[in-house]
């Protein structure tokens, strides 16, 4: 356990909690409860007979929760909501809450080997269980693998040139630790040098904890979960997870093409706001990091 105090302003916290109750003596599911913030305020706004899910894969961030007999706290990744749901005896819900974006504590506490700032181990592991750490990600990834996920996840332009380069040097250097690893990655820096090696460490950290791929699992599932008139409100904070929820909510999956194998519109969503809500100025003011956070909020048909 860190000896960093888990802590995380919660982005965008009453109007995405008034946007998901629609039922105060409904069943919910916060699957990213990280400080609590978000739990906390759906449990002021549901009665007595209300419920709430909260799940984080990081044992840290349940040590946040206060007892609440309404409050059922699991240690999982939110790819396995709907498998909880059945052990719990609850196959439908009134609403789904994702707040995607890693939290203050992660960055701030130096250790667990998020920030580029930091002479920590290149660990970046949500859930400190898992074996794969983010040097291992770096040490034996293929080229191209590495090619594709400072390409895709991280949004890096030379992303083939820095994966070519860490392949060759890594067969002399061990790169374990997040301070080595950015001083290395200077001579590929492209434009500013704090934005380019975020990029760069987001990739990682995505790839770490798979990220996008429980993301599409938690998307998928909340067609199975959600009964019609709940609510799917997810906060994202890079293109990527944008895109998906984005597609999702407008289509009803991720494939590309929005009709099924009769030509007929799956649409299973309604959406409650045409364009991301996105923080107003004093929020950003109060809370810098709710700079690129974007909420789309779908309604189960």
């Amino acid at each position: 356990m860190s000896e960093t105090e888990y802590s995380h302003e919660p982005v965008l916290l009453h109007q995405s909690v008034n946007h998901l109750i629609t039922n105060k003596d409904g069943v919910y599911a916060d699957v990213t409860f990280g400080g609590g913030g978000h739990s906390r305020c759906i449990l002021e706004s549901l009665t007595s007979n209300g419920k709430l899910y909260a799940l984080d894969q990081d044992e840290a961030a349940l040590k946040n929760a206060n007892p609440d007999p309404r409050l059922i706290l699991i240690k999982s990744n939110f790819r396995y909501l709907k498998k909880y749901l059945r052990y719990y005896g609850d196959t439908k819900i009134d609403g789904i809450l994702a707040d995607l974006g890693v939290s203050s504590y992660h960055f701030d506490a130096y250790e667990r080997g998020f920030s580029f700032h930091s002479d920590a181990p290149l660990d970046m592991r949500m859930n400190q269980d898992q074996e794969i750490t983010a040097e291992d990600i770096i040490m034996n990834s293929s080229e191209a693998d590495l090619a594709s996920i400072f390409g895709n996840y991280g949004e890096v332009t030379n992303a083939k040139k820095i994966a070519a380069q860490l392949v060759k040097d890594r067969k002399q250097i061990r790169f374990s630790r997040c301070q080595f690893f950015a001083d290395w990655a200077a001579p590929f820096i492209y434009g500013k040098r704090n934005k380019y090696l975020a990029q760069l460490f987001q990739a990682l950290r995505i790839a770490v904890n798979e990220e996008l791929q429980s993301l599409q699992e938690l998307l998928e599932q909340s067609l199975d979960i959600l009964k019609p008139g709940g609510r799917l409100v997810v906060i994202s904070y890079h293109s990527l997870e944008d895109r998906m929820v984005k597609q999702f909510l407008k289509q009803g999956k991720l494939e590309e093409d929005p009709h099924d194998m009769f030509g007929k519109q799956t649409k299973q969503f309604k959406l409650i706001v045409k364009d991301a809500i996105v923080p107003d100025e004093q929020e950003i003011k109060i809370n810098p990091r709710s700079r690129s956070g974007k909420m789309r909020i779908g309604e189960r048909i």
